[in-house]
């Protein structure tokens, strides 16, 4: 009995050294996150602008009407005709023959990588900066047993086509099977940039040659479309399967839609059904994505100036220590870089009001942005920023590189 108490005393004190370990990590992820806006002085901002990212939208009084008034039925009957008419829609505009709606992009992608590598041994081609790569938790792999095979993104998110020919597996029983290559655009990693046209096209040149499908994470590709004023079924032109995002640039509160051929959306269809996916009355959510695709993209024109807007001031800082390339500013993305800068604590200070705020900046501004790399944040505008909080939020960003600065001289 008391060898039985002591290793459960043991057991106990291992237990309580790991819950302290869990919420030590737990207050860490707090404090670089959501906390990260909470000022700790008891001030309020008079305006708080989020540029954490465009998924942080929220329906605005035509959008809750749309959805209110959709019309809906059960979807794995195939009854909603609300669900029927946005995924028609979808595929109409990519210029594809069918579209399914899905729950997220991380499931778009994923049940276009399973159809693809539809054979145990598959592989597939993608960029190593790519989110489908560094954000869906490795899920393809996880559940699918697909193995992945990155080509290094350039910094404008494309990279070497001869890079991926070179990794088009030969006939060989050592091998994996190339099954599909995989394109993000716009490319979020990379800052919101484009992928090129005749990039796009040589790509489907080359996968043609070889026989290999192609899929485009697409979470952005209304982006792409406006910044090269396309009409995106060009851009998607020879892509086998296209999963676009409605929740993100178009404001939607829920969804993506892949597109692809009608027999590509029917296995799709059943895959979806078979990870969770299957939908019920969900019209509501499709009335939003419709509303979306009628009246939010063009206004992503508002978005991308409002990104040069505060990309251009703080540049006019003329700062060696926090900085923007500019011209690699194409969508709504912005990258502030920053040089012997602390970026977490860059990030909580942009997120905290001072009272001396007021006399410089003209009103209590709290920014909210995550640090993306040790050297960087992400700034990501969206239908819920107008040019004056653009305005707003790049006058307190250059404010407080300035009293970074002003400390470390």
């Amino acid at each position: 009995m008391m060898i039985m108490f002591r290793r459960l005393r043991s057991l106990h004190a291992r237990l309580c050294h790991i819950n302290s370990k869990m919420e030590s990590v737990k207050k860490v992820k707090a404090s670089g996150y959501e906390t990260v806006a909470v000022p700790s002085n008891g001030l309020s901002a008079d305006v708080t602008v989020d540029l954490r990212s465009d998924t942080v939208t929220k329906p605005g009084t035509a959008m809750r009407l749309a959805m209110a008034e959709a019309q809906v039925g059960d979807d794995v009957f195939r009854e909603d005709p609300t669900v029927i008419e946005l995924e028609a829609k979808v595929a109409r505009t990519l210029g594809k023959a069918a579209g399914l709606f899905v729950t997220s992009g991380t499931m778009g992608n994923f049940i276009s990588a399973m159809i693809h590598c539809n054979e145990r041994g598959s592989e597939m081609i993608v960029g190593d900066q790519s989110h489908m790569f560094r954000y869906e938790q490795g899920n393809a792999s996880q559940f699918g047993g697909i193995h992945s095979n990155q080509v290094k993104n350039n910094d404008d998110g494309t990279f070497d086509i001869n890079g991926v020919v070179d990794r088009i597996r030969p006939d060989d029983i050592h091998d994996p099977i190339t099954k599909l290559i995989a394109v993000e655009n716009s490319h979020n990693r990379c800052g919101g940039r484009v992928m090129p046209l005749n990039w796009l096209d040589q790509l489907g040149k080359c996968a043609k040659e070889h026989n290999i499908p192609l899929h485009m994470d697409g979470a952005r590709v209304f982006n792409a479309a406006i910044a090269l004023e396309q009409p995106v079924s060009r851009i998607v032109k020879d892509f086998d399967s296209v999963s676009v995002c409605l929740s993100k640039g178009l404001g939607a509160p829920f969804g993506s839609v892949i597109v692809g051929s009608v027999d590509f959306v029917e296995k799709a269809r059943r895959l979806r059904k078979a990870i969770g996916g299957g939908l019920r009355q969900a019209g509501i959510l499709a009335g939003a994505g419709i509303y979306c695709l009628d009246h939010m993209v063009d206004r992503l024109r508002d978005d991308h100036e409002h990104a040069k807007i505060i990309a251009r001031m703080i540049n006019n800082l003329s700062s060696q220590r926090a900085f923007v390339n500019y011209d690699d500013v194409e969508t709504n993305i912005v990258m502030v870089r920053v040089i012997g800068i602390n970026i977490t604590a860059f990030c909580k200070r942009l997120a905290i009001v001072e009272q001396n705020e007021r006399d410089t900046i003209g009103s209590l501004v709290s920014v909210k942005c995550l640090p993306w790399s040790e050297t960087s944040t992400r700034l990501v505008t969206h239908a819920d920023i107008s040019k004056e909080m653009a305005v707003q939020a790049a006058e307190k960003i250059c404010y407080v590189i300035k009293e970074f600065i002003e400390k470390t001289q």
